[in-house]
């Protein structure tokens, strides 16, 4: 890493990009705050750990089926303007999970309808989001905006899960109340955000247009090794899914415990995204890539050995570390690498990734959960991120030797 700078936080005198940051903060502070609530009120409905994974599934089915149109969409459309249409649409989801609750949830099906809807909101959100950043700042601001704006995503994960785990304690309602409050102020700040003109390509929607990022990214082997490594990853050491299970059976625990075990793994991502904007990651990234997930596997496998709650914590805290590390390599080489005019389709693809890492990986460990057991399926999924990281750094040679950023070496001989 580059030496320590007193400028981490100059990126926010752009008013635009600390616009969008705050927009950001609020809806996913809302959001996390939601998925504990969801969480909590499902398991206490049918004590299933299989729907503790349907909650992942039915947000990624849906996501599954759009992401690829809402790259296509990012690219040709106002980035600024489906960001805020897609947290008006999670807004929706809050009230929508208010009424439910307040008139009486009998089953949990209609919960389930709902999250697919957040799912498609979300399936066109994430390809603008990620798009839209490298048009806030000027380039040489970029690192420091990522960073940042990780650590603002992770600071929410980490006081969200805690807020929606204390108000639950007053009943799901004063949750989802909140919710609605803070995604309505984010729809208002997004608004108020103005993007530097983009490049659009107005082609037609067609199979090849839409596939187009995803041409690139096979074209790509950095790319593409970084963002199949946190699919496959993630996807078999995703353990966030079970924590309502873990908490209330190994750690004989209640929401609150269940906050503070949603919060840890993004204390441990804050506090490395903080650190990398005030120590940029600039040598043998390639190493630091790896590293990361292989501390991510080994942290899972310490999960599933304890029943002590601060063992725990301590375990996921250095998951949100390792995660993170991987994060941000990847982000920084797929934005950098891929041309704006295609960055929304490109985006896209890499969220297909995120997703299916993510909620895909809930639904398999509640599969794995039902079938091996809670403690089990804890220790096959962190031993499955190991073998893969090592059969990652087999496949992909370029990305273990990587010294250095390859935007960055391209800065270095045209100097």
């Amino acid at each position: 890493m580059a030496l320590f700078s007193l400028n981490g936080f100059d990126v926010l005198r752009h008013r635009d990009f600390t616009l969008y940051l705050a927009a950001r903060l609020l809806s996913t502070l809302a959001v996390q705050m939601q998925s504990v609530a969801i969480g909590w009120q499902v398991y206490a409905a049918t004590g299933d750990v299989f729907d503790l994974g349907l909650i992942g599934l039915a947000q990624f089915a849906p996501f599954l089926v759009l992401i690829l149109p809402a790259g296509h969409v990012a690219d040709r459309y106002d980035r600024r303007s489906i960001l805020t249409g897609c947290i008006a649409m999670q807004l929706l989801c809050g009230v929508l999970l208010y009424l439910l609750t307040w008139s009486g949830l009998k089953a949990v099906w209609p919960v389930f309808a709902v999250l697919a809807l957040f799912g498609s909101a979300r399936a066109f959100m994430m390809p603008a989001s990620q798009a839209i950043l490298i048009n806030l700042v000027p380039s040489e601001s970029f690192g420091k905006a990522v960073a940042l704006s990780s650590s603002s995503f992770h600071v929410a994960v980490i006081v969200g899960p805690m807020l929606g785990g204390l108000l639950y304690l007053a009943g799901p309602i004063a949750v989802y109340a909140t919710v609605v409050a803070l995604l309505l102020a984010s729809v208002v700040m997004m608004m108020g955000v103005r993007v530097a003109p983009q490049a659009t390509r107005r082609e037609p929607a067609s199979w090849h247009t839409l596939l187009e990022g995803l041409r690139f990214v096979w074209s790509k082997p950095v790319v593409l090794g970084a963002i199949s490594l946190d699919l496959f990853a993630v996807l078999f050491g995703g353990a966030t899914a079970l924590l309502p299970a873990y908490a209330s059976d190994v750690l004989h625990a209640g929401p609150s415990t269940l906050g503070l075990l949603r919060t840890a793994p993004a204390a441990g991502a804050a506090l490395t995204s903080i650190a990398l904007a005030f120590w940029p990651m600039t040598r043998r990234v390639g190493w630091w890539m790896f590293g990361g997930v292989a501390v991510f596997g080994l942290a899972t496998v310490v999960l599933g050995l304890t029943d002590h709650a601060m063992v725990a914590l301590v375990a996921l805290l250095l998951m949100g570390a390792g995660d993170m590390v991987s994060v941000y390599i990847r982000h920084i080489l797929v934005q950098y690498e891929t041309p704006d005019a295609i960055r929304g389709r490109v985006s896209a693809v890499n969220s297909v990734f995120i997703g299916a890492s993510n909620e895909l990986g809930e639904f398999e460990s509640g599969i794995t959960a039902g079938w091996f057991g809670l403690v089990r399926a804890l220790l096959l999924g962190g031993a499955a991120t190991l073998v893969v990281t090592g059969l990652w750094m087999r496949l992909f040679p370029m990305l273990t030797t990587m010294d250095r950023f390859p935007h960055a070496q391209k800065d270095e001989q045209a100097a």
